[in-house]
């Protein structure tokens, strides 16, 4: 495949969702919603559950619709100021807990409709980089499908960074990189191949730390499938990271988003 077929592929409507994960990962979830100042923004989802029936977990996902009424009530995946606001409160009450963050990212970024602009997308999305890279519990960020702009950035400044192999992180679609560099979005295909945003290509620069396969030589895995399989690799990734002292984590985490 190409690189412009793998975006197609990150922006199917069908591939494993935060709800997908959530239901795959974790028992008795709790979802919070709101985010004590504006509104329940719908493209979040945040919550508490236990892995395994025993272990308490923050799980934080963005969230797209299967059809054009459900996208339209999530905001066809893109956050506005009140989600990230509810998702920074939700990694708060994580810290004071002690529980570890899971960030689930799905988005074509945030939200950037004039409403979104006055009540302070930019210093949210700042904000909650600002908490995220302090935060001493255990963090990890998986890129489901669309990883983009800074709605994306916002939820991974995470101890480690996986990326689905068929998913995309980049800073803006490929139909706006080609609008801007070359005024005419047509050429996404071609800005997508420059771009560097597939999975592979960023483990190469050393922006993510891990891709995940899809699939196996007997096909591709079910939604329900690619869940059951992450949940051991979670898992054992936030023991790791219990090991390490709360000062090493942060320091880790600070040289490595400062190498960028």
């Amino acid at each position: 495949m190409d690189a412009y077929d793998i975006v197609k592929k990150a922006r199917d409507v069908y591939r494993l969702s935060t709800i997908e994960m959530i239901n795959g990962l974790c028992t008795g979830f709790i979802e919070i919603h709101g985010d004590q100042a504006m509104k329940d923004d719908k493209a979040l989802i945040g919550g508490i559950g236990l892995m395994d029936n025993q272990d308490p977990i923050t799980i934080i996902g963005i969230q797209k619709g299967y059809n054009t009424e459900e996208n339209i009530r999530r905001n066809f995946g893109s956050s506005g100021p009140a989600g990230y606001r509810k998702a920074e409160r939700l990694m708060q009450q994580a810290e004071k807990f002690n529980r570890p963050v899971l960030t689930l990212i799905n988005t074509p970024g945030a939200y950037a409709g004039p409403d979104s602009e006055e009540n302070g997308i930019g210093e949210a999305i700042a904000s909650m980089l600002t908490t995220m890279s302090e935060l001493t519990v255990p963090t990890l960020a998986i890129i489901l499908g669309e990883g983009g702009s800074g709605g994306a950035i916002a939820l991974a400044m995470s101890d480690q960074v996986w990326m689905l192999e068929n998913s995309i992180y980049s800073i803006l679609s490929p139909e706006g990189f080609a609008s801007i560099l070359w005024k005419d979005s047509s050429l996404a295909a071609d800005a997508a191949e420059i771009m560097k945003l597939t999975a592979p290509e960023l483990k190469e620069l050393e922006v993510v730390d891990r891709v995940i396969a899809e699939g196996d030589e007997e096909g591709t895995y079910s939604n329900e499938e690619l869940a059951q399989q992450l949940l051991p690799e979670i898992k054992a990734t936030f023991k790791a990271l219990q090991k390490e002292s709360a000062e090493e984590r942060v320091a880790k985490r600070y040289a490595r988003f400062r190498k960028f």
